[in-house]
């Protein structure tokens, strides 16, 4: 092993901050995920509300991202991208992902898996609405995973955008929502035996398992 593997191999960080038991993450997952989120809001964790999420593609290969968390409603995680993107076309090819939050500052972690389908055009009109001019015009310039010649290329598209008086949503971008299929919630705990407790979807609509994995 070589001086750089052994510095990596000796990073070490013990967790010690809380426990998690079955009973305080209730019978909801997807309500105990709001609690975690709002205290991690509460905490002043960098960018909360981003996520992993990973994809697969026609060929089976993995794909891996940091996207931004925009919506959780009817228990469905929601973001926005392209939809000709490298994630959109894994997600046509494969409706199925996993996300992954990690909030370092309280040693939490959540995962989750499930259905992913893409969002009524009416929410994603009005979600594109309530973002910024230039995000707004960033996301009809940008090619999203296609080869560019240069950085200079995607300039002059945004400002031959921004002359634009009138910006709409483009049909190739809009939301995803996600769902959830398998929560599972892990609480960093001394000596590496972490919490880590599971719910997952029954076949009857509100019903979920709970139980509690080895670390």
């Amino acid at each position: 092993m070589d001086s750089f593997s052994k510095n990596i191999a000796n990073i070490r960080q013990d967790y010690c901050q809380a426990t998690l038991s079955e009973s305080e993450t209730g019978k909801d997952p997807v309500l105990f995920f709001t609690k975690w989120f709002e205290e991690a809001q509460h905490a002043d964790c960098m960018e909360v509300n981003a996520l992993t999420l990973a994809t697969v593609d026609a060929a089976h290969k993995p794909h891996a991202r940091i996207v931004l968390l925009k919506g959780l409603e009817d228990g469905q995680f929601i973001f926005f991208t392209n939809y000709e993107s490298d994630k959109g076309n894994d997600l046509a090819a494969n409706p199925y992902a996993s996300m992954v939050f990690f909030w370092p500052e309280l040693q939490r972690q959540v995962r989750v898996e499930g259905v992913i389908s893409k969002v009524p055009e009416a929410y994603s009109d009005t979600y594109f609405k309530s973002r910024p001019v230039s995000s707004q015009i960033g996301a009809i310039a940008s090619p999203q995973s296609r080869r560019i010649s240069s950085r200079e290329t995607l300039e002059t598209a945004i400002t031959e955008l921004s002359a634009r008086a009138h910006i709409e949503r483009p049909d190739h971008w809009g939301g995803y929502q996600l769902q959830p299929q398998k929560i599972e919630f892990w609480q960093g705990r001394a000596s590496r035996l972490h919490d880590r407790i599971i719910f997952e979807k029954q076949s009857a609509p509100a019903d979920w398992e709970q139980y509690r994995v080895a670390p």
